[in-house]
């Protein structure tokens, strides 16, 4: 087992880089251009403040030099804390085209609604900039696939919001379980519960004078602005979000598939529903998935609506092999025996909560750290893209078999749907005219 000066003796080594902060009121002015990467954070609600979070704990190697969101309310709130927090006020653009014509911005980080996720990158991208967007990295297979051979094409780098991936416990206990701790892992099984209320039955108003919702939908075919979709319901309407699966799910099986050793499964099989409420809701609020390998197995239970806890966790992932179990979260790990008698733990010392829509956390630190080094000096990324987007299309998986109410069948080598052509209309989507995305 390791002591908690063990670990801390890995966050340091890990998160090599991370700023301890500064009393100077304007530190944010003292280094040059050259010194510091100038990030520009678009989408600027919640887990953007994350982003604030991550970049202030790096800020002896990173700037916020602009920030952008379709509402000028929510980017001037922004651009406040950013003053606040580090002593200087970033540059404001409500429309990231214009942002992005800025030679000086090394890097641009996503945390918009999910339909903008890949657009955004693609445009990053396209104009030399990196990229470290939030998961998930698309809103369907085909922008996933799309925003892996963009990466490739322009050269560079492009990081996924799957925090996890930097966390150094779970670096620690996922490379234990690859030198045999449990024996051959096979099954892996995960869950997320929280309490989300009921979103209503939305009506049409006029749109917020703050708002471009013309710019907000972006991509998305037309639709009139109605009082139950910002800044937060989006997730639940398909033609914005994509569900709890990929809100939440996305963080868990990715940990269970890089603890398993695998990428695309063979089959996906999926069942649920809107069951506590009714409402515009359009996805399900209690979904149960499987991914099905070879010789081995994940699993994923969502319950939005539905605080039951597992193992008197929110989150987790329980990684099962022939000789032992481990459970990992984001506070920590613990050791089982074949039996299920406990044998080992470790914990951070913090505790974690699905109710919190933030997430500013040591672990999201660490993953900005580990995309900054990338950026500077080479590191290897933690969740490159062509990572990342395998969980994502996976869960996009699940939720067209959710759809179409049946088991689909996979080429395992890209996730295809083999044999089923209505399923596999459900790849890509129907975009605005003008606004579809390309390489």
């Amino acid at each position: 087992m390791i002591n908690r000066r063990e670990f801390l003796d890995t966050l340091a080594i890990g998160a090599a880089g991370l700023a301890i902060g500064s009393t100077a009121k304007s530190y944010g002015q003292i280094l040059g251009s050259n010194d510091r990467l100038n990030f520009a954070v678009i989408g600027l609600n919640s887990r953007a403040y994350a982003h604030l979070s991550a970049l202030k704990a790096n800020q002896a190697t990173a700037r916020i030099s602009r920030v952008c969101d379709v509402d000028t309310h929510t980017m001037a709130r922004f651009a406040g804390n950013v003053q606040k927090e580090l002593g200087y006020t970033p540059e404001t653009d409500q429309d990231f085209r214009k942002l992005l014509q800025h030679k000086d911005v090394d890097a641009i980080t996503i945390a918009t609604p999910d339909h903008w996720h890949t657009p955004l990158a693609l445009a990053g991208l396209q104009a030399g900039k990196h990229v470290y967007v939030e998961k998930p990295c698309s809103h369907n297979p085909a922008e996933g696939a799309m925003l892996v051979e963009a990466q490739r094409k322009y050269g560079k780098l492009v990081q996924m919001g799957t925090q996890q991936r930097s966390s150094p416990h779970t670096i620690e206990i996922v490379g234990k379980i690859h030198e045999g701790l449990i024996g051959r892992p096979y099954y892996a099984k995960c869950w997320y519960s929280n309490t989300r209320k009921s979103i209503g039955i939305g009506k049409e108003a006029p749109v917020p004078p703050q708002l471009d919702w013309d710019l907000w939908q972006g991509p998305a075919p037309r639709r009139p602005y109605k009082d139950n979709v910002q800044p937060y319901n989006w997730h639940w309407f398909k033609i914005w979000g994509t569900g709890e699966a990929l809100n939440n799910g996305t963080h868990e099986v990715d940990v269970c598939r890089w603890a398993l050793g695998v990428d695309y499964p063979n089959r996906v099989s999926s069942s649920g529903g809107r069951y506590q409420f009714k409402d515009d809701w359009q996805f399900y609020d209690t979904l149960v998935t499987s991914f099905e390998y070879d010789d081995k197995m994940i699993s994923w239970e969502g319950k939005s609506c539905q605080g039951m806890k597992f193992y008197n966790r929110d989150r987790g992932s329980v990684i099962m092999g022939t000789t032992g179990s481990v459970l990992v979260d984001r506070d920590g790990y613990e050791i089982y025996d074949l039996k299920g008698h406990k044998t080992s733990e470790f914990k951070t010392g913090d505790k974690t909560s699905s109710s919190d829509l933030l997430g500013r956390d040591s672990m999201t630190d660490a993953h900005f750290a580990n995309f900054i080094a990338g950026i500077r000096t080479g590191q290897k990324l933690n969740a490159p893209i062509s990572v990342g987007n395998v969980a994502v299309t996976m869960l996009q998986l699940s939720n067209i078999s959710w759809e179409v109410n049946r088991e689909l069948h996979l080429d395992p080598q890209q996730g295809h749907i083999q044999n089923d052509p209505a399923a596999m209309k459900f790849w890509g989507r129907e975009y605005e005219k003008g606004w579809a995305p390309h390489i």
